[in-house]
């Protein structure tokens, strides 16, 4: 576990000095003349350096790329699950979506008008005209887009992460510890790895009650469900590319279900699938393929990638 503690150490170190440094100061204003919208690219750069702690580890314990979780096994076996990782979580967060609504129907805004009304409003504010009817045809426009290429679309960044978590980290601790608890335990660490930007917003907002300790037990939580899908592709495949379609998929259609609730919901419960109701498509699929997964470790069919080299072995070993 010595080269996991390392990665971890790295990333950890790496990601929160340059949050820390970087998006704060451009969350708060602090640059002058630096447009909000730079912010956002700032969280988007950090997805990249689980890659480099990856990278920095495999290099200074002399671990080299062996076993590098990159390639997927033959093609007949493998996918399946890249469309099971494409598709599915437009599927779930739709799923969920449509549980919350039910549950709140007096939220529910089909016709989109809170959230049209707001963006036009905010356009004007800014000097700008945003005719209503337009903007709806667009948003309903970018749905379908958002699910067949934001996958492609975000592999660059979403690798960033991915080779580090389910490449990297998950494969070292499934070697030494069982399925349920390597999933609890690096779904928690992925969860406090996003804690400096869950703390200023990100996800679940600020101001409520608990902030921001409520909202990183939160995002540990939903990353501990995420994680596991995550890693069922990536078992499913034995690629953590995989794991980076599926990260993908979701960046880029969660914050549908938002366009159709008349308050913007609650983050904590829904529409999006980071709250307990809008998510709970993808807790019961999660529960399922953790079922799967520990009834196959138990069976000894269980192929969980292996990433790079035992601690002590270097590749001129």
């Amino acid at each position: 576990m010595r080269r996991a503690a390392l990665f971890l150490a790295i990333t950890f170190a790496l990601t929160w000095a340059y949050e820390f440094g970087v998006v704060y100061p451009l969350a708060s204003g602090a640059f002058d003349g630096i447009p909000p919208a730079a912010a956002q690219l700032a969280i988007g750069a950090a997805m990249f350096f689980p890659a480099i702690g990856v990278l920095i580890t495999r290099l200074a314990t002399r671990e080299g790329f062996k076993n590098s979780v990159v390639k997927p096994r033959r093609f007949k076996e493998s996918a399946p699950w890249f469309l099971v990782a494409w598709f599915a979580p437009a599927l779930l967060t739709v799923l969920g979506a449509a549980a919350y609504f039910l549950l709140f129907p007096q939220d529910f805004d089909p016709g989109m008008n809170a959230f049209v009304a707001a963006q036009a409003q905010a356009a004007a504010a800014a000097g700008a005209k945003l005719p209503e009817e337009a903007l709806r045809v667009a948003l309903v426009a970018q749905l379908p887009v958002a699910v067949l290429l934001a996958p492609a679309l975000n592999i660059l960044t979403t690798f960033g992460e991915e080779w580090g978590w389910r490449g990297y980290l998950v494969p070292k601790v499934a070697a030494r510890m069982r399925i349920v608890p390597t999933l609890l335990v690096t779904g928690v660490i992925w969860g406090l790895w996003h804690a400096p930007l869950t703390a200023i917003g990100h996800n679940y907002g600020t101001g409520y009650p608990t902030w921001p300790f409520g909202g990183i037990a939160a995002m540990c939580a939903f990353c501990i469900v995420m994680g596991v899908f995550l890693t069922y592709v990536t078992e499913r495949t034995g690629s953590c590319l995989a794991a980076a379609v599926g990260h993908g998929a979701l960046n880029g259609f969660v914050s549908a279900a938002a366009l159709f609730s008349a308050t913007g919901g609650n983050p904590f419960v829904g529409p999006l699938p980071t709250g307990i109701i809008g998510g709970i498509a993808f807790i019961a699929v999660a529960a399922l393929m953790l079922w799967d997964l520990r009834r196959r470790e138990k069976a000894g069919t269980l192929r969980m990638p292996r990433a790079g080299l035992a601690d002590g072995m270097t590749k001129t070993a």
